[in-house]
């Protein structure tokens, strides 16, 4: 039976946050609905002190961006979306369009077509997460989208140049300087000076994964991304130091991100919580980290490897990292995660920036149903099908016209039937 040596805050009060901001977002979307440019201006004002003469950036905007950025960051930036680029690559080829007959003088088939425009949001509130615009305009961009749209809220009163550059870099055709629900609100619902997006990508804060949500459904959404999660899978062949330091790497995101220890080893776990407490008073970003391990933190004692994988499933967390004698075998056997980083040498931190996967995954337990933003998430599969025969389509409506008697649908069987009489 497995001990969790520390717990976060009480389900009735992360529920209560979460219906406060679900209130929140239900008026702000609202209002934009109603006001357009005139709500998003007022909200930009209230929420991120932001009021330029145009949210979108102009060109000479964007280049004097890019001249801000010295060359070898440009590099690593370059660098950065070749590996992504490279892998959506690699998983565009792996989607092949279909046509095959059936039977005799049937053909059934698919084509994978890309998602007209896409909305990209990326977060740049407390930190200006230039990978987030890597993860989802390259990506967009190599399903073939023809209209990319970028917003990211403004970084220390203007503009965050980094990330500028990446979305320019990336591929985007449209780039605003705007934050938050207001942001995510206008791409989906359209104003007088922004045209409407069909679907809406990215991870935010939990204002944004809400916003995302009431808005499935009058466009599409990649997933639910809330505030970043990460689970620790480790025995008694890892130790303290580096499983707090790969926690709180995730921790800092903000001071609702869940991390979670989950271990054979009594004594790590005791050596991970002491480690986390030391770390938190030299980390920079310790008052942020500190505050999410406090509410969020977990520590769990499980008495098997296979007692962790069942418990790793129930979590379904966005990111699991592996750190045991056999990383391979959890991998074999877990089912429920966004990305799964397996071994010391790799960490979470990689696939966020660098690796080549995507960082955008789900979230709040949602990888039970999906995975997480991929080249195939910006492609719609859309069937097609050809009768080339009378014969093909007389056998099929024969099918047909009893199936639809069965059910009582008079109309389809007409459909049916008019098509054996003129061609049998």
């Amino acid at each position: 039976m497995a001990r969790w040596l520390k717990t976060g805050i009480a389900e009735d009060l992360k529920r209560a946050r979460d219906d406060q901001v679900r209130d929140t977002v239900t008026k702000i979307l609202d209002d934009i609905e109603r006001r357009g440019d005139e709500a998003v201006r007022e909200l930009s004002i209230r929420f991120d002190n932001w009021d330029p003469a145009d949210f979108r950036l102009s060109d000479d905007e964007i280049a004097a961006a890019l001249a801000e950025i010295p060359d070898d960051t440009l590099d690593d930036i370059r660098f950065a979306q070749e590996q992504i680029r490279n892998f959506a690559r690699i998983q565009r080829d792996a989607l092949a369009d279909v046509e095959a007959e059936t039977l005799p003088g049937v053909v059934l088939g698919h084509k994978n077509i890309p998602v007209g425009s896409v909305g990209c949001y990326v977060p740049g509130g407390k930190y200006p997460l230039v990978a987030s615009a890597h993860m989802s305009v390259v990506t967009a961009k190599v399903a073939g989208v023809e209209r990319i749209v970028t917003c990211a809220p403004p970084f220390g009163g203007r503009p965050a140049s980094a990330i500028i550059a990446a979305q320019h870099l990336g591929g985007a055709d449209e780039i605003y300087c705007l934050g938050g629900v207001q942001a995510v609100g206008a791409m989906a619902l359209g104003t007088s000076t922004m045209a409407p997006v069909d679907m809406l990508v990215g991870p935010g804060n939990p204002f944004v994964a809400e916003a995302k949500r009431q808005l499935f459904g009058r466009v599409g959404i990649d997933l639910l991304a809330g505030p970043t999660e990460t689970l620790v899978i480790a025995d008694d062949t890892s130790d303290g130091e580096i499983c707090a330091t790969d926690l709180l790497g995730q921790a800092e995101h903000g001071p609702t991100s869940p991390a979670v220890l989950l271990t054979t080893s009594e004594e790590l776990a005791v050596a991970t919580i002491a480690e986390v407490e030391r770390q938190l008073e030299i980390l920079p970003t310790g008052e942020i980290a500190g505050t999410a391990w406090r509410d969020y933190g977990q520590v769990i004692v499980a008495d098997s490897d296979d007692e962790m994988v069942r418990i790793g499933d129930e979590i379904a967390s966005e990111h699991v990292q592996v750190m045991t004698a056999d990383p391979d075998w959890f991998a074999e056997r877990l089912t429920n995660y966004g990305s799964l980083f397996l071994g010391d040498r790799t960490n979470v931190s990689y696939g966020d920036k660098v690796i080549g996967t995507n960082h955008t995954l789900p979230t709040r337990r949602a990888a039970r149903y999906t995975g997480g933003l991929w080249v195939g998430k910006f492609l719609k599969t859309c069937t097609y099908q050809k009768v080339l025969t009378d014969e093909a389509s007389v056998l099929l409506g024969e099918y047909c016209s009893r199936l639809c008697a069965l059910e009582g649908f008079a109309g389809h069987k007409a459909q049916a039937d008019i098509r054996v009489r003129r061609l049998a």
